[in-house]
């Protein structure tokens, strides 16, 4: 299939352009040079204003620039708070603690310590394997096909990416891959499969520390785990002494409708790896939650210079007390995946009966079947003022990503121009070619 002409780069981009890496990414789909922001509006150096229906790559759940964080932020700083302490005790930790318990762990019944290592969710995943591992005196995982937990080499190896597993040109070994919940169709118990291998012993499966996968998988193509998978996986990992992580980096902090993507479902994960809108602000910060009894690390153990952020801490802690001590803000999430499924089965449904609605919550797409057909919607997108991205192992799926704050207004514009850029791509010449 033909893809649509690329638009061209304005001028301001030049110096990127000679003094960055290759190795940049979405600046290539948004040829743009950005200035300001706020909730779900970027606007570039010529004054031209963008709806971000892509927010970080989930990143920025609450918008850019939340005025009560940026209001807390500016007055720490302003007030010589801590910047950087490595992992000793601040005010700035001690509140973020008390507040993630009292407002987002005691209230679903969850009894989790929290670990603070390097500030990205890579990192987030490396401490849980490594834990799991320690724990468990075993080696290898479970991890499951189109899952993303991030490129550094530990976290790759439980990827699915072929292109980003190439890059390693390392071996990416003590995993083992099981088809994700549907993967086979709706005919195969993908959850059965994985315990009937580990049951036999010649299965050609060792015996796993760790369960580890995503209840959404963002980066693979909005495949969602349904409820009952979930809970046999919890069994699996209880019955062979494995421990289930879930990685909850991009479908946490409310992007799945509740705060954490695995509620819906009743289980109780040993290890949750959390990151990306954890700091509610865009910046960085990761954690994990594990289990008081799989706490074994000694000091030292696992370790790092950025092991919490405390600016972070603090607009982290303000994102908890303004969108988590009631149930209002959930609420209004609620309307707002009510209005993205209706939008986007009408725009899927128009489309043709070969595309169809994927995912859950605010992190939801529609798969077209193919990556140029995608690009191309995107890039007709970005034209009218739109920055989202696509999905999926070939880049089939384009993926609504928008802040779980954006206004009703600003949502229904971008939506808008989402079925704006379908019918334009849909109905030009290049989008019937034989491929």
């Amino acid at each position: 299939m033909t893809k649509l002409t690329t638009t061209p780069a304005k001028p301001g981009v030049a110096t990127f352009s000679r003094l960055e890496s290759k190795v940049r990414s979405y600046c290539r789909s948004f040829p743009t040079v950005f200035k300001t922001a706020r909730n779900a509006v970027l606007t570039d150096q010529d004054g031209r204003d963008y709806i971000d229906f892509l927010a970080g790559c989930a990143s920025l759940n609450y918008g850019h620039n939340d005025p009560d964080m940026k209001a807390a932020l500016v007055e720490y700083i302003a007030s010589d708070g801590v910047t950087h302490g490595l992992d000793m005790f601040t005010e700035a930790k001690e509140t973020f603690l008390r507040t993630f318990d009292e407002v987002i762990l005691k209230p679903r019944g969850l009894d989790y310590r929290m670990m603070f290592q390097g500030p990205t969710g890579a990192n987030a995943v490396e401490a849980a394997l490594k834990l799991a591992r320690k724990k468990t005196g075993r080696d290898n995982v479970i991890a499951f096909t189109n899952g993303y937990h991030g490129v550094t080499v530990g976290a790759l190896s439980a990827t699915g990416n072929g292109g980003q597993r190439a890059a390693a040109r390392s071996q990416l070994s003590s995993v083992s891959r099981m088809p994700y919940d549907g993967f086979h169709g709706d005919g195969v118990d993908s959850a059965q499969m994985l315990d009937d291998m580990l049951r036999d012993t010649s299965s050609g499966i060792d015996a796993p520390a760790a369960i580890l996968l995503e209840c959404i998988q963002g980066e693979g193509g909005l495949n969602v785990a349904s409820k009952p998978f979930l809970q046999k996986l919890e069994e699996i990992a209880r019955k062979h002494d494995a421990l289930l992580i879930i990685d909850d980096i991009q479908a946490g902090c409310g992007r799945s409708g509740d705060f954490f993507a695995f509620e819906f479902a009743g289980i109780k994960p040993d290890i949750v790896t959390m990151a990306k809108s954890l700091s509610g602000y865009g910046l960085p910060f990761s954690m994990i939650l594990m289990k008081p009894e799989h706490d074994v690390f000694g000091p030292a153990e696992h370790n790092g210079t950025f092991r919490g952020n405390n600016h972070a801490f603090v607009t982290a802690t303000a994102a908890l007390e303004k969108f988590w001590r009631t149930d209002v803000f959930q609420k209004s999430v609620e309307e707002r995946v009510a209005y993205l499924t209706e939008r986007l089965s009408g725009i899927a449904a128009k489309a043709g009966e070969d595309f169809r609605l994927k995912g859950r919550g605010m992190m939801q797409g529609i798969d077209t079947g193919s990556g140029e057909l995608a690009s191309a919607i995107c890039e007709a997108g970005f034209e009218r003022g739109l920055i989202i991205e696509t999905s999926g192992s070939s880049n089939e799926i384009v993926k609504v990503l928008a802040p779980l704050t954006i206004e009703m207004e600003t949502f229904e514009k971008g939506l808008d121009i989402l079925a704006e850029s379908f019918e334009a791509v849909l109905r030009a010449p290049q989008a019937i070619a034989a491929e």
